[in-house]
């Protein structure tokens, strides 16, 4: 599919979100691009061509990032709850700060993260979100 671009609305909008679209090399850009994808993740269908150009562009940007950044097929031989653990320890992150984003429960979080019990999609998600990565990482 191929979208007509109107080149003044484009640049108008890069103005108005206040981005240049580049590479991204640092974590604050991989955060500021985040923001403005979630934005526009948010309109849907009510995109112009113009955001729906840039949010692709955007999308493609990001995962080159994580690609790079977080290397995903190094975790392709873990299982998610050894993925989960890593990403804990990784960042610095204690079971307990899971408690409310992931499930109120701190024994089910313990459980998922010492493998007893499965992630479920809607934890995947959480997770994902939370961590910034694929929750598709989680299945």
């Amino acid at each position: 599919m191929t979208l007509t671009l109107n080149k003044k609305n484009y640049l108008q909008l890069l103005d108005t979100i206040q981005i240049i679209p580049k590479i991204i090399e640092t974590e604050a850009e991989y955060t500021e691009y985040l923001a403005v994808t979630e934005s526009l993740i948010a309109k849907k269908s009510d995109r112009t061509p113009e955001e729906t150009a840039l949010f692709r562009l955007l999308v493609k940007l990001i995962e080159d990032y994580e690609e790079q950044v977080y290397n995903l097929d190094d975790w392709s031989n873990l299982s998610p709850h050894e993925l989960l653990q890593y990403l804990l320890e990784s960042s610095g992150i204690k079971q307990t700060d899971l408690v409310g984003i992931v499930s109120p429960s701190k024994g089910l979080i313990s459980s998922i993260v010492n493998g007893k019990r499965a992630i479920s999609k809607e934890q995947a998600k959480k997770l994902g979100t939370y961590f910034k990565v694929s929750p598709s990482l989680f299945f």
